[in-house]
């Protein structure tokens, strides 16, 4: 397997030893747009999630606040260059941008289109469609929903269409001379398999060529190939089979979420089997998305830059291993996924620790050999909560649970949801 971009740019990284390509997942929420406007607030972007979060546990690190890049704008181009700068100088490899198109209507794309048309951004990037629902709800649950995915017949090709700008750039990433698009719900597309032949076949008509389709394996998603792509990648934290330690924490209130320890993750990952053996490995450096869904969170405890550097070398030394000879890629979710409680971008708590611990991994010269951060933290060892407190979370939890159901009932059957509805509003 051969990885390039056509132009041949390469980051300032040492991981040609490894024959690996570090590629860090970068999300275009940080400037306004009308849409967002509209529905949370004038002026919203991610930061308005990032500075409201509060911490739910004595030495919980919410929130999560940067340093170096400060607050910044995607519609600045200093701040991408910036950025850019920053990621080559750590090694980072590439950049995977999401993006959001719905039946021709393209979001949060100007931060994309202006990369797209800036010679000066010497950076490799490849796109994920984030083809899911835009809702009410943080978690694309189908609550309200603001904008849909509808997949009308003609978005097979106009969306294809509206791609090849991209996948004709000479920085976009190539695995043996095809570009890579990964898709992050293939498991929404009406007929993948139909979808798949109409965006090869406008691609080899353009002269694009072939293309390289990768599923993000998400939501249940463990399998590629029956939508008929050539590769995988992992997304963590989705699918996990870790259990979690939500009763070892003394949460300050009621809490409907989950938390979990990051090196048991990190391990599920490590030792997870395909049936399609064509995945890449994808690691994070934290997660904690308090942010944007208060006390559903899900946590990942010890989230630390030596417990990320030893994940992200295991996955680098793993890859080589499973694809000897073969340059491939790793990722790395995510550059800026701030409200997730997920960025390598530097923050007030570790700074640049990521970042160092990024290139230590890519370069080879970590000497990790072992998780070092494996314990319940020490802030919670000696607090337990309140009979009264037990007693509440355990009604709460019961009633989500409760009310999950019969929301899950409701959705497969619409007729009684809407005249549930009509009832509600009288």
């Amino acid at each position: 397997m051969h990885i390039s971009d056509q132009g041949g740019i390469s980051a300032e990284r040492s991981d040609t030893a490894h024959s690996i390509r570090v590629i860090a997942f970068f999300l275009p929420q940080f400037h306004p747009i009308p849409e967002n406007d509209a529905w949370w607030g004038k002026g919203f972007t991610e930061w308005t999630n990032v500075t409201k979060a509060t911490a739910l546990f004595a030495g919980h690190y919410q929130p999560h606040l940067p340093s170096d890049l400060g607050y910044y704008d995607l519609r600045l181009k200093e701040t991408r260059h910036q950025q850019i700068a920053l990621a080559r100088k750590y090694g980072i490899g590439g950049f995977c941008y999401h993006y959001y198109w719905f039946s021709g209507k393209r979001l949060l794309n100007r931060p994309v289109d202006e990369m797209l048309a800036d010679s000066d951004s010497h950076m490799p990037f490849c796109l994920c469609w984030a083809n899911e629902n835009w809702t009410r709800r943080w978690d694309a649950a189908e609550h309200e929903i603001l904008i849909a995915q509808r997949y009308l017949p003609e978005d097979d090709l106009n969306f294809i269409r509206d791609l090849s700008p991209f996948l004709m750039d000479s920085r976009y990433l190539r695995i043996d001379g095809a570009p890579i698009l990964i898709v992050y719900r293939p498991q929404h597309l009406r007929d993948a398999k139909t979808t798949v032949r109409i965006w090869r076949d406008y691609c080899h008509a353009i002269g694009i060529g072939e293309i390289h389709l990768c599923a993000a394996l998400t939501h249940g998603n463990t399998d590629y190939a029956q939508f008929g792509f050539d590769s995988g990648v992992e997304f963590p934290p989705h699918n996990l089979t870790v259990g979690s330690h939500d009763d070892g924490v003394a949460f300050y209130k009621p809490f409907q979420g989950h938390t979990f320890l990051f090196h048991e993750i990190a391990d599920a990952y490590l030792n997870k089997n395909y049936q399609s053996a064509n995945v890449f490995r994808c690691v994070f450096p934290s997660w904690d998305n308090t942010a944007r869904t208060e006390n559903r969170a899900l946590i990942v405890l010890n989230g630390t830059p030596k417990n990320y550097e030893y994940w992200l070398s295991e996955a680098i030394r793993r890859t080589t291993g499973d694809f000897p000879g073969e340059k491939r890629l790793v990722f790395i979710n995510a550059w800026n996924e701030w409200a997730e409680g997920c960025h390598l971008e530097p923050d007030r708590k570790h700074a640049l620790g990521f970042l160092e611990a990024t290139r230590r991994a890519i370069s080879g010269q970590s000497r990790l050999t072992s998780f070092l951060d494996v314990t319940m933290p020490d802030d919670n060892a000696s607090k337990h909560p309140s009979f009264l407190l037990d007693l509440a979370i355990l009604v709460k939890h019961h009633l989500y649970r409760y009310k999950r159901s019969v929301h899950l009932l409701l959705d497969r059957m619409p007729r009684a949801r809407r005249a549930i509805r009509r009832l509600l509003r009288r």
